[in-house]
């Protein structure tokens, strides 16, 4: 297979897709909508990441879901429709509960498209859409989403090297396994310190931010480029519109509501199935076209 195919559009047509999914993701509560983003999301995560990949990060987001979906019936206590009486005689809603679960699924599935962001959109591109118009915060933003995998990595490689002097964090008593991972945590937080002030020297020596500098950029927009933005601004707008109009309309308090599916809900529904499955379907034409040049072959 040929790579993610997505990921060698232009730049601006990859930030534009993440921008438009993010935002919409969490912008819109109906039902069918995030069912749509979450779905997206995790096939073109596991498409591009990998099962395990995508397990880590829902091992994580899922405990999150849950716990909001708890905690917002003990605390909000909105809606009619009752369910049962705490103790305290505070009512338990199942309105409160549905919000609930939707503000857990709106958390996991933005936490899934990011995931998807930060491999799409690396530092390189980062820096090529914003370096010009805002420097400092470009590069600040581009060190911040190359850190976390850059952290992990790290990490892996001290923790290896304590445990091969006889320093193994996952044996032991307590007390000695405490004292090795505040040994690993001042050794990473000092890395970190060191690694942000070289990557700043190491910018400020080339100049980086300075008026009329100039910079080499791989990055062409072509005719393909331009209709990928074609298509998604088109999308833009028209789910735009559909959350002005309502279409995507979903009332849970104090009772739930919402606008029935009918052919002109339908169509912003649609659309907004295929603008988030966009890369997906790409990948699979890509891994079709390879399967079909190796056959001939």
């Amino acid at each position: 297979m040929g790579g993610d195919r997505f990921a060698q559009y232009h730049p601006l047509v990859n930030f534009l897709y993440f921008t438009l999914t993010i935002g919409f993701s969490m912008m819109m509560s109906h039902p069918i909508a995030q069912g749509i983003s979450l779905i997206s999301a995790i096939a073109y995560a596991v498409q591009t990441e990998g099962k395990k990949a995508v397990l880590f990060t829902l091992k994580w987001c899922l405990p999150v879901m849950l716990l909001t979906a708890i905690m917002n019936p003990a605390f909000s206590h909105e809606g009619i429709t009752i369910v049962l009486y705490f103790p305290t005689g505070n009512p338990l809603t199942l309105e409160s509960i549905l919000y609930g679960l939707s503000s857990g699924v709106m958390i996991a599935t933005v936490c899934l498209w990011f995931l998807n962001f930060n491999r799409v959109i690396t530092s390189d591109k980062f820096i090529y859409l914003f370096g010009r118009i805002i420097p400092a915060m470009s590069l600040v933003l581009s060190m911040t989403l190359r850190f976390v995998p850059k952290f992990r990595t790290q990490m892996n490689a001290v923790v290896d090297a304590q445990k091969s002097i006889g320093r193994d964090i996952s044996t032991g008593s307590l007390w000695h396994r405490t004292k090795i991972a505040v040994t690993v945590l001042s050794i990473m937080i000092t890395w970190a310190l060191e690694n942000a002030i070289e990557t700043a020297d190491s910018m400020k020596s080339r100049g980086y931010g300075l008026k009329g500098r100039t910079a080499f950029s791989i990055y062409r927009l072509d005719e393909r480029d331009k209709l990928a933005l074609l298509y998604l601004g088109f999308c833009g707008f028209y789910l735009l519109a559909g959350v002005i109009v309502s279409a995507f309309g979903f009332r849970y308090f104090p009772s739930i509501r919402y606008i029935g599916l009918n052919l002109f809900t339908f169509s912003f529904q649609f659309v907004y199935f295929m603008m988030c499955i966009t890369p997906v379907v790409l990948n699979l034409a890509e891994e079709r076209t390879w399967k079909a040049i190796h056959s001939s072959t």
